[in-house]
């Protein structure tokens, strides 16, 4: 009785309390994950597109290595002039073209949408305008809203002078060294991915040695920011890149290091196989957008439509996103071709819809067959929730993070768990 009474009461934790415990910090752990993730979901994707960059490098290097016996680096760095020189040559011959095209493109738009939207209008349904530069003045015609209160324009005269002398006195306060009022910045304070998230939150930081930049610098901080933001997540993409695909192997072996010992073959076969997947999609998606491209700008010139080559470019870029960008490029093409005529606009209608059979019927199921096996619907879907989620970043990564979701429930779940043939 008495070493049984011992054997009862001994010291350390009980098998069921310390399985409790450790469910309880992985739930939390999980939670704060997933907390993280949502926080800094664009720097998150930002990483994910310089890791698609990098499979695209790799697959290139791979390419040249069946050419050309050379190292891996002389490989990898000569694949980046020769890309760097084709956006540059791009850039430096058709760039002045492009920002022509482009700036004639967004007014023809900008006219037809106003013309399309009157006549729905007439219709009973009432669209808003497109946002422009001449947005914020009346329509032609129509009343100015400005001479309608003739008793404000008395009030606004006699408020002129208190505004002078509130003005003054704010001078007179930040002479003397009292504290103004900060203006708070645009947005609805979620954090903002990239270097540009980065400059200003450190301007914008308690202990900065720099003064906030909209005080300094007024409405023209956002036009700086928003360029460097741009640029410093194009310089992030193409460093994460090269890094990446300068040296794989590394970094694969770096990951399934924190795998347990008896999980790293599944887990090296798993991040082979996204890489495959990967591979195989991002040359496939390649050929399609420059046929894509090639084709509309080919029809679209031959109908003699305004703005054919910046048409094309978008068209095929867009077809990086699918079934949302292709559905945005065809209303474009049809809205810019209503300025040379109903018929050329039936025509580019005729282009459009000639050239999604092609890709609907023709280049995605022969090239992208061996890459990718998802539904359309699925795809779909996936684009709704993350745009929803992750707004810009979410629409145009989705159809990749899905391919990688893919893969992951492949290889961890059906092949792993069931036991079933995923070829099945």
């Amino acid at each position: 009785m008495q070493d049984a009474d011992t054997t009862h009461g001994a010291a350390g934790p009980r098998p069921g309390t310390w399985s409790l415990a450790v469910s309880g910090i992985a739930v939390v752990c999980f939670v704060a994950l997933l907390a993280l993730a949502w926080l800094a979901a664009s720097t998150l994707f930002l990483i994910f597109a310089g890791v698609l960059l990098a499979v695209f490098l790799d697959g290139l290097t791979r390419l040249l290595g069946a050419v050309l016996p050379l190292g891996r680096g002389l490989r990898l760095a000569l694949i980046s002039l020769v890309l760097a020189g084709f956006c540059a040559g791009l850039v430096a011959y058709g760039g002045t073209i492009v920002v022509q095209q482009s700036r004639d493109l967004g007014q023809t738009i900008q006219g037809q949408s106003g013309i399309v939207r009157d006549w729905l209008k007439g219709y009973g349904i009432d669209l808003p305008a497109l946002p422009g530069p001449e947005a914020g003045k009346p329509p032609a015609g129509a009343p100015d809203p400005s001479a309608k209160p003739q008793a404000g324009d008395a009030a606004k005269s006699q408020e002129a002078p208190k505004e002078e002398a509130r003005s003054q006195e704010e001078a007179k306060s930040h002479d003397e060294g009292k504290p103004r009022n900060e203006a708070k910045p645009a947005g609805d304070g979620k954090p903002e991915g990239g270097l540009g998230g980065l400059a200003s939150g450190s301007m914008k930081g308690r202990g900065s040695l720099m003064p906030d930049a909209s005080g300094v610098l007024g409405p023209a901080a956002n036009v700086v920011f928003a360029l460097f933001n741009a640029l410093g997540n194009v310089l992030v993409i193409v460093f994460l890149g090269i890094a990446c695909a300068s040296d794989p192997g590394s970094y694969r072996d770096g990951l399934l290091r924190f795998a347990p010992p008896r999980h790293r073959p599944r887990g090296a076969k798993l991040l082979d196989g996204m890489g495959e997947t990967l591979r195989n999609w991002l040359f496939g998606q390649l050929i399609t957008m420059v046929v894509i491209f090639l084709c509309t700008w080919a029809g679209l010139a031959v109908l003699g439509v305004g703005g054919a080559l910046i048409l094309g470019i978008q068209a095929g870029l867009l077809a990086f996103i699918p079934t949302i960008g292709p559905l945005i490029a065809g209303v474009v093409i049809v809205l810019a071709s209503l300025a040379s005529g109903s018929g050329t606009a039936l025509g580019a209608l005729g282009v459009y819809i000639a050239v999604q059979t092609l890709e609907t019927y023709g280049l995605t199921p022969f090239i992208q067959k061996r890459a990718l096996a998802i539904p359309e619907a699925t795809i779909f879907a996936a684009q709704l929730l993350l745009g929803v989620l992750f707004g810009l970043w979410g629409v145009a990564l989705a159809l990749p993070f899905t391919a990688v979701i893919k893969v992951l429930l492949d290889q961890l779940y059906i092949e792993e768990t069931l036991h079933e043939d995923t070829e099945a």
